[in-house]
């Protein structure tokens, strides 16, 4: 299993000092990969009444393809988008950016990709919210072709290339994507198109019976279920044997991946998120890695 750790957007906020320090702990501390979330724009609350979801105009959420080209340059860790909103995005800019970052990290990235929530973003970027799941499918094959071709053409329902195709390519051909999934439609989606995917579970029966709808889609699909990955989320709750608890669990539960969360209340700083992650680090056994850039 790899362990990694989620990136604290709001704790970094606009100081890059901030952003290198992080990233150069985390890699010092001997985790293996970091996962960014992904959100163009908030919503502001006074505008759109009654708005209950997490986020808003006021969140900090960095851009994650220029923070990764940022970060490729300070750290040598794995970089996972968890994830970016595919179907608010031109898919041939998402393949040339997703190319330029696997370049840029020596191959050590992972592209997480989901359908998306918010309707403020897609008015904003100029794409229909109301028919996303389709243009989602379109866009999974057309992002592959793109990095594995030299020059395509495609004429899809929502997609049309005529002769064209991106330069440098990636390291990966593919790059692996991997699926935020929470609905049955999507794990049938993970178990047909999915190189992993992000559960919004727990183990136990709700992750099993949402396996075995990944699996017998994987299946169907003439692949083989044991290639997929799971990535989850382990939530820091201030004790270094429940992190490290919650991993094993997990292990046994058949995860592949999992990331530390330290974005919790009373962790402001970057200094109070890096000093939990030693000690989950501590707990965990993480060997600290050798040559690790100092920050």
């Amino acid at each position: 299993m790899r362990i990694g750790v989620i990136f604290p957007h709001a704790a970094v906020g606009a100081d890059r000092g901030a952003i290198r320090a992080y990233a150069q702990a985390v890699e010092g501390l001997g985790y293996a990969h970091l996962r960014a979330a992904d959100h163009v724009l908030g919503a502001d609350r006074d505008v759109h009444p009654g708005w209950t979801r997490p986020y808003d105009v006021d969140t900090v959420i960095h851009e994650p393809f220029v923070l990764f080209g940022h970060l490729a340059a300070l750290t040598d860790l794995e970089l996972v988008t968890a994830v970016i909103i595919l179907p608010q995005r031109q898919t041939a800019l998402v393949a040339k950016q997703a190319a330029q970052v696997d370049l840029l990290t020596g191959g050590r990235f992972r592209l997480g990709i989901g359908a998306g929530w918010n309707a403020v973003e897609f008015e904003a970027l100029g794409k229909d919210f109301a028919n996303r799941g389709r243009r989602y499918d379109e866009q999974i094959g057309l992002l592959r072709r793109y990095w594995t071709e030299r020059s395509i053409t495609h004429r899809g329902e929502f997609e049309q290339v005529t002769g064209a195709g991106i330069a440098p390519p990636p390291i990966q051909r593919p790059i692996p994507l991997w699926f935020g999934a929470g609905s049955a439609p999507a794990y049938r989606r993970v178990g047909r198109l999915g190189d992993g995917w992000f559960p919004l579970l727990q183990p136990g029966p709700e992750l099993d019976e949402a396996r075995a709808i990944v699996d017998k889609a994987a299946v169907d699909a003439g692949r083989d279920p044991a290639t997929i990955g799971l990535e989850t989320t382990i939530s820091w709750t201030g004790s270094p044997d429940a992190v490290a608890g919650q991993v094993r669990a997990w292990r046994e539960a058949g995860a592949t991946h999992v990331a530390v969360n330290t974005t919790q209340p009373g962790i402001t700083t970057v200094d109070q998120h890096i000093d939990a992650l030693t000690l989950a680090a501590g707990a965990l056994e993480l060997a600290p890695a050798r040559g690790a850039r100092a920050a």
